[in-house]
């Protein structure tokens, strides 16, 4: 009788223990998705901000785009080296030149950099907005009212961009800037605490008091024949 008792009772701080570790774990992933969460909170503040003060976010938005690319002209420059002898070392240097000089540029002149983009950028909605128009009237798709729709608010929107230009390049970027931050702070925010709310309910699932493990088994009858 004394061994099933201890087989039953090694099993069941087996299971505690097991029980135990599997809290432990929910805890580091409750903690890490509400890190989620705040990360995206600060996000939405910045999105706010940045609409509301979009030439400041213009701005904020140039320098980070000069300083990336100065970044990956480093990178690239760096893998370029390690790769010399190859036959790709030289489109390498070249690439990595142009991502360095590009973002001194960028860095240097980021009003003159908004406005080149803001151009580039109203000419894509003009473009895009013509080729959807065009394209839902000649093929006639069970989107073509949809399509209809898109293609006129690309075409005003960059018609509206390019009337005001330059200085719609003074909130345009910002405010693209300031969105991209609004809705990715919204959904970090929507991943932590669903997130939170996914580990919470598993760990209680699991939490939950289950069969006995520790009675000992019963004993075979000695009476049978």
């Amino acid at each position: 009788m004394n061994g099933p008792t201890a087989e039953g009772g090694k099993h069941g701080r087996t299971a505690r223990g097991g029980r135990r570790g599997t809290s432990a774990e929910g805890r580091k992933l409750t903690r890490s998705f509400s890190w989620l969460a705040l990360l995206g909170t600060l996000l939405v503040i910045a999105g706010i901000v940045g609409l509301i003060y979009t030439g400041v976010a213009t701005l904020t938005s140039m320098l980070l785009f000069g300083w990336l690319l100065l970044i990956g002209g480093v990178v690239g420059l760096a893998h370029a080296i390690e790769s010399r002898g190859t036959n790709y070392f030289w489109l390498g240097v070249v690439v990595a030149a142009l991502n360095l000089a590009a973002g001194v540029v960028v860095i240097r002149h980021p009003e003159g950099t908004a406005e080149a983009l803001t151009m580039f950028a109203a000419l894509l909605f003009l473009t895009g907005g013509v080729f959807r128009l065009v394209g839902s009237v000649v093929v006639r798709g069970p989107q073509m009212g949809w399509t209809l729709l898109q293609g006129a608010f690309g075409l005003l929107l960059g018609l509206l961009v390019l009337f005001d230009w330059p200085h719609s390049s003074l909130y345009v970027l910002g405010t693209f800037f300031s969105l991209a931050l609004l809705f990715d702070g919204l959904g970090l925010i929507a991943v932590g605490i669903g997130g939170r709310r996914i580990v919470s309910l598993v760990s209680d699932r699991l939490d939950a008091p289950g069969p006995a493990t520790d009675s000992p088994p019963k004993a075979p009858d000695d009476g049978q024949k």
